[in-house]
């Protein structure tokens, strides 16, 4: 009964690991706000590979993202990019929305995921279509 148990905890344990969702996230080497975000993606089932960049610019630009929603760090998964501290509930949505190229929080709100800094900004998550249309995919809080 105990072998059966183990057996199922592994396979469970697996499973889990196997539908964990992976982004990339290229950062500067000096951010902490960066490694925090991380963090939040970590701690949100995310698999994350961290590439760290010395020109962030370039990065940005050969992903498509526009300068005006720019923010730190940018991430990408299924070929779309996430741009600065989207929450990772968004980031798991991208998935049901093909038709944008990419997520942004432009800027470095406060209260944002990575930005806990015990103030609390009003900030929106703006989707950018593949035509560079933007409309708001999310406002917090």
């Amino acid at each position: 009964m105990r072998t059966l148990v183990l057996t199922g905890l592994l396979l469970s344990s697996a499973l889990h690991a196997a539908e964990a969702p992976s982004i990339e996230v290229y950062r500067d080497p000096n951010c902490g706000c960066c490694s925090a975000w991380v963090e939040h993606l970590q701690a949100n089932g995310f698999t994350v590979n961290e590439h760290i960049e010395q020109d962030m610019s370039a990065v940005k630009q050969r992903l498509g993202v526009p300068p005006r929603l720019a923010s730190c760090h940018t991430g990408v998964i299924n070929g779309q990019f996430v741009e600065g501290h989207v929450p990772a509930r968004d980031v798991l949505g991208l998935k049901q929305r093909p038709e944008l190229a990419g997520l942004a929080v432009p800027g470095m709100p406060h209260g944002s995921p990575g930005m806990e800094t015990g103030r609390q900004d009003s900030y929106e998550v703006i989707g950018l279509d593949r035509q560079g249309k933007e409309s708001v995919v999310q406002r917090y809080p």
